[in-house]
């Protein structure tokens, strides 16, 4: 390894830690991420004879035809996500979530505790886990309102979205990488991750469920505000059907046409925004222009979609230097290639650090074969984006879910690992012992 490989991965490194330190050094991840993307690659350009070959005045042009590459292939990655950010926000401003309140409502808390995980889990692998803890926590607050119960009801939410979008291609950020790369399949995924997907979720809620007894107070039901609606039940149903179906309807699209995936994000987003559009044109309310798209759109996380662009451009880069595949071949002899110890190893590192740049690193260091483990929906893709999802719920800084109910709910990170992070665990291993039981029993 040379030594500008070696001050590539000195910077990248220096950037990974101040990002999993995030909340001490209270900079914002996203910030770190572009400086070392940009700090990545303008080392990379010192010297770019010593990765790609070529005449020195033909090298500046390679290096640009490599940069666009890898900018084509990331931002396929954040047209999804800002696209499926936007259908989601349009759904909830305008109501298309209430039957969700309505559907699990009742004065059981176990009852309640059930009915949350799995509508948690459901929605989760129709939309992203991150936007369906956001929603969750919305209709968790009109329904309980003490505390300590709360708390509970709310660590279910981070452990029940974080397993709902590991077996769906767009039901997490990790889960769509691997998918638009084509690691993994739609029916692939599904029908070899779902089952240990629904026991690493089951576990932890049997677990949880005795520390919730009783009823909920009346009042908890009866205080429910209800939202100022301004369109019509049919309207809402409408908006409903047309961004969660479309969302549903993307991987069908992608087998028909053959298109990117987020070609099928934007035709979804083309088609609610015009019908919301429509029904916006005999509304006289004052209020009503927060609620269209035009204004929603400015209510996209770009400091997420940033983040994603620095840190999958830096991985990247690493990816050119020859680091990851070196890294891979180096993990492969230290585990004996046994893919559950990598994969397993893997998704416990994603509850301490973020897991986008840990399934990065992966996709550069394990490139996909013909045949065996490492093929389309091989074991070892399949087992890592179950792990690299399910893993992030151990500790809350572990998954965007965790860290939007931290921030909703003020759970501090002592409570939740003293109390969820051991469950989490036990979910975790009895979701891989079903996959390597199944594998085993049924080949």
């Amino acid at each position: 390894m040379t030594s500008l490989t070696l001050a590539i991965v000195f910077v990248f490194t220096v950037g990974y830690l101040c990002i999993a330190f995030e909340s001490s050094l209270k900079i914002n991840k996203a910030a770190i991420a572009l400086l070392m993307c940009v700090a990545t690659w303008t080392l990379f350009m010192l010297d770019p004879g010593s990765y790609i070959s070529g005449l020195a005045e033909e090298l500046p042009q390679k290096v640009s035809e490599i940069l666009k590459h890898h900018l084509g292939e990331t931002g396929e990655t954040l047209f999804f996500l800002m696209g499926a950010m936007t259908i989601v926000e349009i759904v909830d401003k305008n109501g298309g979530f209430n039957f969700v309140r309505d559907m699990i409502a009742t004065s059981s808390k176990r009852k309640l505790m059930w009915r949350i995980a799995f509508m948690t889990f459901i929605l989760s692998a129709i939309l992203d886990n991150l936007t369906t803890s956001i929603v969750m926590i919305m209709v968790l607050r009109k329904l309980v309102q003490d505390r300590n119960d709360r708390l509970i009801y709310a660590s279910l939410i981070i452990i029940s979205a974080n397993s709902g979008g590991a077996f769906s291609p767009i039901g997490d950020v990790t889960t769509i990488m691997l998918w638009i790369k084509g690691m993994i399949t739609t029916q692939g995924v599904i029908k070899e991750i779902f089952l240990p997907s629904l026991v690493s979720m089951i576990i932890p809620a049997l677990i949880l469920q005795y520390y919730l007894k009783g009823n909920l107070p009346k009042s908890s039901n009866d205080n429910q505000q209800a939202t100022k609606n301004i369109f019509s039940s049919r309207q809402r149903n409408v908006i409903f059907i047309l961004g969660v179906g479309g969302l549903m309807f993307v991987p069908i699209f992608r087998y028909l046409t053959d298109l990117p995936p987020f070609m099928g994000i934007l035709l979804i987003l083309g088609i609610l925004w015009t019908t919301t559009e429509i029904f916006y044109r005999n509304v006289k309310q004052k209020d009503s222009f927060s609620r269209r798209v035009s204004h929603l759109l400015a209510n996209i996380d770009m400091t997420t979609i940033l983040f994603f662009l620095g840190i999958l451009m830096a991985v990247a880069c690493l990816e050119e230097v020859g680091v990851l595949t070196m890294l891979g071949k180096s993990l492969d002899s230290a585990s004996g290639g046994n893919h559950y110890l990598v994969t397993g190893v893997i998704g416990v590192l994603s509850s301490i650090v973020d897991n986008v740049p840990l399934v990065a690193g992966c996709m550069g260091m394990y490139p996909i074969a013909e045949v065996g483990d490492m093929a389309v929906d091989g074991i070892f893709w399949q087992l890592l984006a179950y792990c690299a999802g399910v893993g992030g719920s151990m500790l809350i800084i572990g998954s965007a879910a965790g860290v939007v109910v931290m921030g909703l709910e003020k759970i501090t990170f002592g409570w939740y690992m003293r109390k969820i992070t051991w469950i989490v665990f036990v979910g975790y291993i009895s979701g891989m012992l079903s996959y390597w039981l199944v594998d085993t029993l049924l080949g």
